[in-house]
């Protein structure tokens, strides 16, 4: 025990004193960014995943219909195995006003799914208008993806509304130009990733590498960071400032990075029960789908970024929960709270990084996107509905993460984190968790928050409390970091939706649902009517 706790401790003060001195601005020392993976680099982990790309035709007309009024899509076929399917079209800005359903069929037997419903209503999960992620070049419309397990069929209908009865020229309802189904592989789960699962109780402790159980990984961490950017409301911080700003605080920390190997070992069999997965970050984005034609978006290789300095080494996959001393101990200047003011942070919770649920780090941009601060946290449901086990959980955000990226031209995972319904919080965009990662949730207010997807749909279906409390413990320790409190109101300026027109100042609540940015339906009736007690949680989990 005393060797391992000498190695762990080395392996801490060799990270830090590798690293030139000045941390970035609002980021913890064991919350650094990881840039993205460089294509064709040496060291590299295979990352499976794909997508299928399949463009739709007019569905056999009935009863003498015209072909435009009975929709598209595709008949039932097999295809190669997906877990994931959602539907996209060329404009983003043109809405699909119709149903879009799809039937699917269990690998490897002859069993088809009846038919489910895609939510439609899905632009209003997506970057702010006008901003350069929103660029009518790169992004698409796009359904809610579905989660459906293992498939290998698929049929799939989208048909359009019946005309307006108010409208006397009987006009058709037109479909978006240039539909297309994708199906998303996540991919196979190469090693296993310590995730709670109260519905069975069971779990495994993920194993370390080699590398990093003895501590000749790439203790540094600095990976590619040099050549990486940071974006701030617009303005590009270059990859020689963030090292200069991640050095300032390392030195200063060693006596915390002991403490936190110290704490993970004395820790770790109660703490990392359950079952779940991860990779490595890295592996290949492949090819782009090709225009007319069923292809696929490939996997391939990449470079692991190599340890980003978030986690100990014996389990670099989670950043393990924090006391509410040791979170202000960390958390110390960090914090937005005035001079000499009690700090009102909540203790920080259990988070699995990207690294943790395999975030395949060459999908997304190099840069990196901030706002200036987090005034509130909105709260969502990812619609992908309620059919997955919290081990597949970080399968189902490979997939979301893929389908955000690939399928909808986004730049990284839309949502700042995601909780599943064991109560795991994982971490979303990539940017650091600590930091004001400028995120692409709620469409009109972006700017100044965070956004937090539930897996799943709860428009009919209660949240499981599990999910609640994470949502709790989570914004307690967030929005703690910056000042907020979470039973308070909050002024933010409109970005521009249906609810709110751009440059209005509207007044919210801190912890506030997604429906109360714009008119929609997420993050669903039940999961909305749940948040009045996840802010009062939020908030005496601060002391407040």
């Amino acid at each position: 025990m005393r060797a391992f706790l000498a190695s762990s401790i080395g392996v801490t003060c060799a990270a830090v004193l590798a690293l030139p001195s000045a941390a970035p601005a609002g980021a913890a020392p064991d919350t650094r960014t990881v840039p993205a993976a460089p294509a064709g680099s040496a060291a590299s982990t295979d990352l499976p995943g794909s997508t299928q790309s399949l463009p739709m035709r007019p569905l056999p007309t009935v009863s003498g219909r015209a072909a435009e009024s009975f929709g598209q899509g595709l008949t039932e076929r097999e295809v190669r195995p997906f877990s994931l399917v959602g539907v996209v079209w060329d404009d983003v800005d043109t809405e699909l006003h119709g149903t879009v359903q799809v039937r699917t069929r269990a690998a490897g037997t002859d069993r088809w799914s009846d038919w489910q419903d895609l939510e439609t209503h899905n632009a209003e999960h997506a970057a702010d208008p006008g901003s350069a992620e929103r660029d009518p070049g790169a992004v698409r419309g796009a359904t809610a993806p579905l989660w459906v397990g293992d498939s290998d069929g698929v049929a799939v209908r989208v048909v359009p509304d019946p005309p307006d009865p108010q409208d006397r020229t009987g006009r058709v309802v037109s479909l978006p130009g240039g539909l297309r189904l994708e199906l998303v592989d996540p991919g196979k789960d190469p090693r296993p990733l310590p995730v709670r699962d109260e519905e069975t109780g069971a779990g495994d402790i993920g194993e370390p590498d080699a590398g990093e159980a003895e501590g000749t990984g790439d203790a540094e961490g600095t990976g590619d960071v040099a050549g990486a950017q940071a974006v701030t409301d617009g303005q590009a911080m270059t990859g020689a400032q963030l090292l200069a700003d991640i050095r300032a605080e390392a030195g200063a920390q060693v006596l915390a990075g002991m403490q936190a190997a110290i704490a993970a070992t004395a820790t770790l069999p109660a703490t990392e029960a359950g079952a779940g997965a991860g990779t490595e970050a890295g592996a290949g984005a492949g090819t782009e789908t090709g225009a007319g034609t069923g292809t696929e978006t490939g996997a391939g290789t990449g470079t692991a970024a190599g340890t980003d300095g978030r986690t100990t080494a014996l389990e670099p996959n989670v950043l393990p929960a924090l006391s509410r001393a040791e979170t202000e101990a960390q958390a110390g200047t960090e914090s937005k709270t005035a001079a000499g003011a009690r700090p009102y942070i909540g203790p920080r919770p259990r988070i699995i990084t990207r690294k943790g649920w395999g975030a395949d780090e060459k999908l997304r941009e190099r840069a990196f996107a901030y706002t200036k601060t987090v005034k509130a946290a909105f709260v969502h449901h990812s619609a992908t509905g309620n059919n997955y086990t919290c081990s597949q959980a970080p399968s189902v955000l490979r997939g979301i993460y893929r389908y955000h990226v690939k399928s909808s031209g986004w730049r990284d995972f839309g949502y700042n984190f995601a909780v599943d319904k064991c109560g795991n919080i994982y971490e979303g965009r990539a940017g650091g968790v600590t930091k004001p990662v400028l995120g692409a949730h709620t469409l009109g207010f972006n700017s100044n928050s965070m956004g937090i997807a539930v897996l799943g749909t709860f428009t009919k279906s209660n949240p499981p409390a599990a999910a609640v409390t994470a949502v709790s413990k989570l914004t307690a320790w967030k929005l703690g970091l910056f000042g907020a409190n979470p039973k308070g109101k909050v002024t933010l300026v409109s970005g521009g939706g249906n609810k709110y027109k751009k440059g209005k100042k509207v007044r919210l609540n801190v912890i506030s649902g997604h429906r109360d940015g714009f008119a929609t339906e997420c993050p669903g009736a039940r999961l909305y009517k749940k948040l009045g007690s996840a802010r009062t949680s939020s908030a005496r989990l601060q002391g407040r």
